[in-house]
């Protein structure tokens, strides 16, 4: 199959690696893959093509002229921007939901509206136009105080603080950009999970666990993820097929009934509270790093799913299948993440790093510079590693970021230790 994958992080080259897992009998690969825009770690494994993601004609075109089977949007800009819609209206096969479904990411205020219309469990919420609202928010549901850009952020617009004047701080800088929401405090172990969805039917991945703060013991500012693992030994049994009842098939076909199918990943971010399970946020689209620990845990072909998930047909198929294996990923980070990170240094290495095994580099910002790897962003790479249990993966992960070098770079050393103990 033909299959261009949109995007260029980390996400998007865990998704590649996935794709390119899929074998022929005489060994070759079953799928023929293109990356737009892709990175410098994506263009080692696929052909990439430099057109924007974000342009639906422009896609359109492109998976058109070249025989494209399936589009597989990997980050939430083209899903608001409203891609998939020209490639629907196209009849081109895309993993991805419309522009008005994507706006259960792309708007709090939206998400919100829909769980309560469909019954979904959720913390408290209330929406603010205008500095005296969300102080007055603020105010009535205390401290810890939960402040949230209503928009697309980059994993930058929530706060979750003790300190009153931060939350106030942080309400009136995304107030410059639109609608915030003050949302009453959770407390409980957070889970992801990722529900594949034709419009009417979903299918469950394997859950996983991110860390959002940038520093060990979950202390600094929110980031757009530093590590993460699954399976979750911890969960209770029957916690997926309860959340496909309370939450999944609820939003999907709430959303159906609204006249907007949501076709793609429901990325389902949840607490476990003493009270029971609540939704702290929907994603649209696969998230990012837990991505990156659970596709190589994946056993039944992801091809296939995407595909059914984008022609409707994911009500003929089972659960998919996942191995035994643990899997975690840490996130290194260029030094000043995520405040004011600084790019441009090189890279050295990744050979040894992929050496150990059980290892493989998942490249989020990365340029080639005359033959070497440049950091370009903040989350510069995901290293993941797989291993038989949570010490063995833990051990092997933590080898291979030893062989990396970029000068400032920092990464957290708590991941999944709390699971391996």
């Amino acid at each position: 199959m033909k299959i261009l994958v949109l995007g260029s992080g980390a996400r998007e080259h865990a998704i590649i690696t996935s794709l390119l897992t899929e074998r022929a009998a005489d060994g070759t690969p079953r799928h023929e893959i293109t990356a737009a825009p892709g990175n410098a770690g994506i263009a080692q494994d696929v052909e990439v093509v430099a057109l924007d993601p974000t342009n639906g004609s422009i896609v359109r075109d492109y998976a058109k002229d070249n025989g494209i089977e399936l589009v597989v949007i990997g980050p939430e800009a083209p899903l608001v921007a409203g891609v998939a819609d020209k490639l629907r209206a196209a009849e081109i096969p895309v993993f991805g939901p419309n522009r008005a479904a994507a706006a259960l990411e792309g708007s709090k205020t939206f998400a919100k509206r829909v769980m309560d219309a469909a019954g979904v469990p959720t913390g408290r919420a209330a929406r603010a136009a205008t500095s005296t609202d969300a102080i007055a928010a603020i105010d009535e549901y205390g401290a810890p105080y939960v402040v949230k850009a209503d928009g697309l952020a980059a994993g930058k617009g929530v706060l979750v603080t003790p300190d009153r004047n931060a939350a106030i701080a942080h309400a009136e800088y995304w107030l410059q950009h639109g609608e915030v929401l003050i949302e009453e405090f959770l407390a409980g172990q957070e889970v992801s999970l990722f529900l594949l969805s034709d419009g009417e039917n979903v299918l469950p991945l394997s859950p996983a666990q991110d860390y959002k703060r940038v520093f060990d013991h979950d202390e600094g500012p929110n980031t757009g993820g530093m590590g993460a693992y699954s399976p979750l030994p911890w969960l209770e049994e029957g916690f997926v097929d309860d959340i496909i009842d309370t939450v999944g098939l609820p939003t999907i076909r709430q959303l159906a009934a609204e006249g907007t199918p949501f076709v793609g990943l429901l990325y389902c971010g949840l607490i476990v509270t003493r009270q029971g399970v609540r939704v702290i946020e929907f994603n649209a689209r696969f998230g990012d790093p837990e991505t990156q620990v659970v596709l190589p845990r994946l056993v039944t072909p992801l091809a296939g799913l995407l595909l059914a998930a984008a022609t409707g047909r994911l009500g003929t198929l089972p659960y998919p299948k996942f191995s035994d294996d643990v899997a975690v990923t840490v996130v290194l980070a260029s030094e000043g993440y995520p405040d004011s990170p600084v790019t441009g240094r090189p890279i050295t290495g990744l050979d040894e790093a992929k050496a150990v095994r059980g290892v493989s580099i998942a490249h989020a910002a990365t340029a080639n510079y005359e033959g070497n790897f440049v950091a370009t962003g903040g989350r510069v790479l995901s290293v993941v590693a797989v291993g038989s249990d949570f010490v063995d993966a833990r051990a092997r992960v933590y080898e291979a970021l030893g062989h990396i070098q970029l000068e400032g770079s920092h990464f957290r050393t708590d991941i999944a230790q709390r699971v391996a103990e």
